[in-house]
C-alpha cells in the first residue's frame, strides 16, 4: 500500500537557499535536499484502487499558478521539539489550492488532519534537541527568505514507511493554470548527485 500526500515541489534555487540552513542543531537528522516538499494534504497509506479515486478527482481541480516565497524558520513541538521548518509568507492562492485538495479528500471518505494547516518545508527532524538549543538555532536564522518563486503545478507523491524524510516518488502531477507541467528541482540537477535513494 503506498502512503500517499499531496505537495508542491521545491525548485532548485530555493532548495539551494533552504540547503544553507542544515546544521548547527545537535540531534537534527536533516532531510536530503532533493527530498525538499510542501506538504498540501497528507491521505496516508491507502488501498490501489483508492489512490486511483483520489488521482481521478484531483483531475478536476482548477487553479491558477501563483508565487511562493518561503520565510523564516520555526519548529514543531514546542516544549519538546521534533522537527525545524521554514514557513512561507502569506498566499491566498495557497489556500485556496490546499483548501480544495482537502475537500475533495473529505468528500471520498479520508480521514482529515486535525491540525491546522501550516505551509512549510521540513528542514530536520530532532531527536533529544534541547528546547535551548532550538531556539539558539531558530534566532540565528530567522530571517530567512528565499526569492519568490512560480508554483506551476502540484503532486501527488508516495514515500515508504520509513522514519521520514524520504524518498519520495512523484506518482501523478496536474499543472495550474498558466503553470509549467514541469518544475526544476534539485532532484533533476547532477550537480547534487551525492548517493540517493531514489
Amino acid at each position: 500500500m503506498p502512503r500517499l500526500f499531496t505537495a508542491l515541489e521545491i525548485p532548485r534555487d530555493a532548495a539551494l537557499s533552504l540547503s544553507l540552513l542544515r546544521g548547527g542543531l545537535p540531534g537534527a537528522r536533516w532531510i536530503d535536499v532533493e527530498n525538499y516538499h510542501m506538504t498540501l494534504r497528507f491521505i496516508g497509506d491507502v488501498e490501489g484502487h483508492v489512490a486511483d479515486e483520489i488521482a481521478n478527482a484531483l483531475d478536476r481541480v482548477r487553479r491558477p499558478s501563483f508565487s511562493l516565497t518561503l520565510s523564516g524558520v520555526d519548529a514543531f513541538g514546542s516544549k519538546k521539539p521534533h522537527s525545524v521548518y521554514a514557513g512561507a509568507k502569506a498566499s491566498p492562492d495557497l489556500n485556496a489550492l490546499q483548501g480544495e485538495i482537502d475537500r475533495i479528500c473529505q468528500r471520498l471518505g479520508i480521514a482529515s488532519d486535525p491540525r491546522k494547516f501550516t505551509p512549510h518545508v521540513t528542514l530536520a527532524r530532532l531527536r533529544n534537541s534541547s528546547p535551548s538549543e532550538v531556539a539558539k538555532y531558530l534566532s540565528a536564522r530567522g530571517n530567512f527568505l528565499t526569492a519568490p518563486f512560480r508554483v506551476g503545478r502540484f503532486v501527488l507523491m508516495s514515500s515508504r514507511e520509513s522514519v521520514g524524510g524520504g524518498p519520495y516518488i512523484i506518482e501523478e502531477a496536474w499543472s495550474l493554470a498558466g503553470g509549467d507541467t514541469r518544475t526544476a528541482t534539485v532532484a533533476d540537477d547532477v550537480r547534487w548527485d551525492a548517493p540517493r535513494t531514489l
